[in-house]
């Protein structure tokens, strides 16, 4: 029971058709797997949810998003070219390229070295910071858990805060 209010909006309401525009203009989905395309280049991963909706990149955004993430000079690289740290920040970017109030981020370091989990951490994090997002993280690592401003725990098939 309840209202779940993301960015002003009422979900609760919503019918599917609306739902799904919503999650696509304000949700941005950052997967384990990364789940990008190995047929497009970087660029093209990046900007594939605005192409879906048929919207234009903003493209001082775009910039600003492949400069934070260090991407520029790999915009014309195809996925299997990078490193698993290289499609993670593509998979971010990605998420970020819509401008969405909330990222999902599905164990977002779990195929990743530890140091380059850490730095896919802070890109996370600075993102959230940047863009005023809400960040729901989903991991196993505590110690990764620890670093957020709060913390839910799903044990049992209920929700402890």
């Amino acid at each position: 029971e309840g209202e779940v209010i993301v960015d002003g909006v009422n979900l609760r309401g919503l019918k599917e058709k609306e739902l799904a525009v919503f999650r696509r203009s304000k949700v941005g989905f950052v997967y384990q797997s990364f789940n990008l395309v190995p047929t497009l280049t970087v660029k093209e991963n990046i900007l594939f949810p605005l192409s879906l909706a048929g919207s234009t990149p903003d493209p001082v955004f775009f910039d600003e998003i492949v400069e934070l993430l260090h991407l520029k000079e790999r915009l014309n690289a195809y996925p299997g070219e990078l490193s698993g740290g290289g499609q993670q920040r593509v998979a971010i970017a990605r998420a970020l390229i819509a401008k969405p109030a909330i990222l999902l981020a599905d164990e977002p370091t779990g195929n990743l070295d530890s140091r380059t989990g850490q730095n896919v951490l802070g890109l996370l994090k600075l993102s959230v910071e940047t863009y005023r997002q809400t960040l729901v993280m989903i991991t196993h690592n505590l110690e990764l858990a620890q670093m957020a401003d709060r913390v839910v725990r799903i044990e049992d098939g209920r929700i402890r805060v």
